[in-house]
C-alpha cells in the first residue's frame, strides 16, 4: 500500500513537473513575441556564432571557456570589435513589420539566393521555471536563420527564420542603416589584426634583420631582471647602448597591428612575386614561455589606376624624376608564411631603426615623417 502511494505521489509531481515547464515555455514564447525569432536576449550566454552564405565562405566563432576571448576557425584570433557588434546588433535587433504580401514570394527566392545563414548557440538550462530557477546547463542551437540584402530605403534588412513561412523586416532602434554588412561570413573581416601583442617582461630577444643594409643587423636580449644586452650581427659585437631606446623598442612590441589582410584581395601570383623578392626587414621575437614570433617586410611600390606597380624611371611632365616607393605602407608575411598582410609606416616605423641608433653616445637623427592616421 504504501509503496502504491509512493508511486502515485511521485507520479503526480512529475506530471505537475511537466505541466509547469509546458506552461513556462509558453510564457516565455508570449512575453518574447515575433522579436525572438532573432534576438538574443542574453549575450553573454552566446557559446558559438556560424555563419556561412552561398560563396562558400564559413566562419565559426568561439567563446573560449577561460574568458581570454573569441576564435576564428579554430585557428585564429577573433577580432574583439567585431564580436561585440555582432553581440549587440543581436541584442538590440527587432522586427519592423512582416514582408508584403505582393513581394514576400520574391523576397524569399532572393534569401533563398543570396543571403547569410546565422546560428546561435547559447549555454542554456535543461530546467527553467518561470525564468527564475535554472538548473542543468548545456550547449544548444537556439536560433538559425537567414539575413538577406537591405531594403529599398535602406532602413531595414530582410530576414527569415528557419522553417518560417513568413519573412520579416528586421532594424535597430535609432539606428538608420542595414546590418546585412554585420552577419558577413567572410572569415577575414573577423579576424584580429594583432601580430605582436608581447609585454616587456615577457620578452626574451628580439632581432632584426635589414635585407639592404646587414651592418645594421642587431639582437637585444633579456639577460636577467631589467638587464639587456644589445649585439651588432655583422661582427658579433656587443655594444654599450642607450637602455630607453631599447626600452622603448621592446616595450612598442605590446601591441603592433596589421591594416589590411590581402590573401583574397591580391591575385597569388602577385603575392608570390612580392614574397619572392629580396625582403625589406626580418623581425624574430621570442618570448620566456618558448614562443617564436616572425615577420618578414617587403617594400611596396606605387600603383596605377589598374593596380600596376610604378616602374622605376618615370619624370613628371615638369622632368622630376617620380618616386616609384610607396612611403606610407609595406608588406608584411606573417604566420609562418600563410598571411600576407598590409602595414603601415606610422604603426612600424618606430621599430625599423638599425643598430646605429642605439648605440651609446652615438645620437643620430632621424628625418621625421608625417603619416595619416587612418581609423
Amino acid at each position: 500500500m504504501k509503496k502504491n502511494l509512493r508511486s502515485i505521489i511521485l507520479a503526480a509531481v512529475l506530471i505537475v513537473i511537466a505541466g509547469l515547464l509546458i506552461w513556462n515555455n509558453r510564457y516565455l514564447s508570449t512575453i518574447h513575441g515575433d522579436a525572438s525569432d532573432f534576438m538574443v536576449w542574453d549575450t553573454a550566454s552566446v557559446t558559438r556564432i556560424y555563419l556561412a552564405d552561398r560563396m562558400d565562405y564559413e566562419t565559426l566563432l568561439e567563446r573560449q571557456p577561460d574568458g581570454t576571448g573569441w576564435t576564428l576557425n579554430k585557428d585564429y584570433k577573433a577580432h574583439p570589435k567585431e564580436i561585440q557588434q555582432i553581440l549587440t546588433t543581436m541584442y538590440k535587433v527587432r522586427v519592423s513589420k512582416p514582408v508584403s504580401v505582393a513581394s514576400h514570394d520574391n523576397i524569399v527566392s532572393q534569401l533563398a539566393s543570396k543571403s547569410t545563414k546565422v546560428e546561435i548557440y547559447q549555454s542554456v538550462p535543461r530546467i527553467n521555471l518561470f525564468n527564475k530557477i535554472k538548473l542543468f546547463y548545456h550547449e544548444k542551437r537556439t536560433k538559425v536563420f537567414y539575413v538577406g540584402d537591405a531594403t529599398q530605403d535602406s532602413s531595414g534588412t530582410f530576414m527569415l527564420k528557419e522553417g518560417a513561412d513568413k519573412a520579416y523586416i528586421v532594424y535597430i532602434p535609432g539606428f538608420r542603416g542595414f546590418l546585412t554588412t554585420r552577419f558577413t561570413a567572410n572569415p577575414d573581416v573577423w579576424r584580429d589584426h594583432t601580430i605582436f601583442h608581447e609585454s616587456l617582461a615577457d620578452i626574451q630577444s628580439l632581432t632584426v634583420e635589414f635585407g639592404r643594409q646587414h651592418e645594421s643587423d642587431f639582437c637585444v636580449e633579456n639577460t636577467g631582471r631589467h638587464q639587456y644586452k644589445l649585439t651588432r650581427l655583422s661582427d658579433n659585437a656587443d655594444l654599450s647602448f642607450d637602455t630607453l631606446k631599447v626600452i622603448n623598442l621592446l616595450s612598442s612590441f605590446s601591441d603592433m597591428r596589421f591594416e589590411v589582410l590581402l590573401n583574397n584581395i591580391i591575385p597569388q601570383k602577385r603575392i608570390d612575386s612580392i614574397t619572392g623578392s629580396p625582403y625589406f626587414h626580418k623581425f624574430t621575437l621570442n618570448t620566456k614561455d618558448g614562443r617564436s614570433i616572425q615577420m618578414t617586410t617587403f617594400e611596396k611600390r606605387t600603383q596605377d589606376d589598374l593596380g600596376n606597380d610604378t616602374p622605376d624611371g618615370l619624370f613628371t611632365e615638369d622632368g622630376l624624376p617620380i618616386d616609384p616607393i610607396d612611403h606610407d605602407r609595406f608588406y608584411g608575411w606573417i604566420n609562418d608564411g600563410r598571411d600576407l598582410v598590409l602595414l603601415q609606416y606610422y604603426v612600424f616605423g618606430k621599430v625599423l631603426n638599425g643598430v646605429e641608433y642605439y648605440e651609446a653616445g652615438n645620437p643620430i637623427l632621424y628625418e621625421m615623417r608625417h603619416y595619416e592616421v587612418l581609423e
